[in-house]
């Protein structure tokens, strides 16, 4: 004797299936359309980190090394980094360039950083566009101009076209110190 029994077949209903697949969608557009939003601010972020890293590795470079270190702002979007000595061979320059498209750039839209230090160009050192021609840390931390008179300034970043990924960097000339800010729309943030 043979016993029909009820067998319950495993698996989802295609309408289950659909109403699944139709949430990952949602979940999923979501994601990109915020990580598409997000993506400038990365690039800007990325760049901000680079001029943070490479100024205040050239501070502690100059007090390490007991040589001054210079700092230039070439082109659109590099840095370059030169320790100066008085006798031998100096290492070679360090020269840094941003990825993802971000540049040294101003937005006239925006206003100045808390530190007030100007921003009539993207780099804006003691009222001089593009800063003094030399701009050096020195073995006590302090950044100087080549009189060795402090130098007080701001580093302004971010995507062309796009206030929103803008960032700025100020340099505080009698002590050396590097902050960073970022715009959050309605003011700047430290």
């Amino acid at each position: 004797m043979r016993r029909h029994g009820n067998k319950r077949h495993s698996g989802f209903s295609l309408l289950e299936s659909l109403v699944g697949l139709g949430i990952i969608a949602i979940v999923l557009g979501m994601s990109i359309v915020g990580f598409g939003y997000m993506w400038p601010s990365f690039k800007a972020n990325s760049a901000m980190d680079q001029v943070l890293y490479r100024l205040r590795a050239a501070r502690e470079q100059a007090i390490a090394h007991r040589h001054n270190v210079q700092v230039q702002f070439v082109g659109t979007n590099q840095i370059t980094i030169t320790e100066l000595w008085a006798a031998g061979t100096p290492p070679p320059p360090v020269t840094v360039s941003f990825e993802g498209g971000a540049q040294f750039t101003v937005y006239n839209t925006l206003p100045d950083t808390p530190m007030a230090y100007g921003n009539t160009s993207a780099i804006y050192f003691e009222g001089v566009s593009g800063g003094p021609p030399i701009m050096q840390f020195t073995t006590s931390g302090t950044f100087v101009d080549g009189g060795n008179t402090l130098v007080n300034g701001t580093v302004f970043l971010g995507l062309p076209g796009n206030p929103a990924s803008a960032r700025a960097v100020t340099v505080l000339g009698g002590t050396g110190r590097v902050r960073e800010y970022h715009w959050d729309g309605t003011q700047w943030q430290e």
